[in-house]
């Protein structure tokens, strides 16, 4: 079954896989080695997702002075279809302020953004390969670009990772990609995620921190908008119990190459 389908069967309401089950499984990945890494590039297909994937691992890096920068696909105003309290454009206007104010908590500058359509990125891969391939120009040795997933289920995420992995690959860019939803949706060694390309980045106290102040930014996303249904929170407390760890985990691109 494609992981989008399986994404689709299991909304955020009926909870996915529990932390506490995720926390049970040791599959003790190996560590990941980031000492080759002089610039990072993290691509978010909506604003957050840079944050909830590798917030502190970026925070970290940013903090030793390695060049970090963050790539923001669409603007996010599709997070809320049918909300009786903010329209497409509000929310998109929100969310670039709360992206501007959480990246800061990690000592980020603003992001980079491209202003595709949300939700509809799998139709725009042309053009986001064009925009990636010119800010990823004259990339090499030293630069790492991290992109969600692209086995991820959600459809933008998937999308972004498939464009990203290729253009890192076409510009010489060391290529790792971040699951979101698919803590949600898969189980402990399920057949449907790399588990042999996994790695880990264990969270100082202080990148715990930091992310976390991130995170609690996008009020928009972690709060109910009005008790409407259709303004229920896109990230409510056991979404981000699966996000907030103190690990942050990768897969891969080429297991020999890092």
């Amino acid at each position: 079954m494609a992981n989008t389908v399986r994404f689709e069967a299991s909304p955020v309401e009926d909870r996915g896989t529990p932390e506490t089950v995720w926390q049970q499984w040791t599959p003790n990945f190996a560590a990941l080695d980031m000492s080759t890494c002089r610039r990072l590039v993290v691509i978010a297909p909506h604003p957050d997702d840079e944050i909830l994937g590798l917030g502190g691992t970026a925070a970290g890096l940013a903090a030793v002075g390695v060049d970090v920068s963050v790539v923001s696909v669409t603007d996010g105003g599709a997070s809320h279809p049918g909300s009786p309290t903010y329209g497409r454009a509000d929310l998109e206007r929100i969310r670039r302020l709360e992206s501007i104010t959480a990246l800061g908590e990690l000592g980020l500058p603003p992001p980079h953004r491209l202003g595709l359509p949300d939700g509809h990125i799998a139709q725009h891969e042309d053009l986001l390969a064009g925009e990636l391939a010119e800010f990823l120009d004259g990339s090499g040795p030293g630069t790492w670009c991290a992109a969600t997933f692209s086995g991820d289920g959600h459809p933008d995420h998937e999308a972004t990772g498939r464009v990203a992995q290729m253009v890192a690959a076409a510009v010489g860019a060391t290529y790792v990609e971040y699951p979101i939803w698919m803590w949600h949706w898969a189980v402990p060694d399920d057949d449907g995620v790399p588990w042999d390309r996994a790695r880990t980045v264990s969270l100082s106290p202080e990148q715990m921190e930091a992310k976390r102040r991130a995170v609690s930014r996008f009020r928009s996303q972690i709060d109910d908008l009005s008790p409407d249904p259709a303004d229920r929170a896109v990230l409510p407390p056991w979404v981000l119990d699966r996000l907030l760890r103190e690990t942050e985990t990768v897969f891969l691109e080429d297991v020999r190459a890092v």
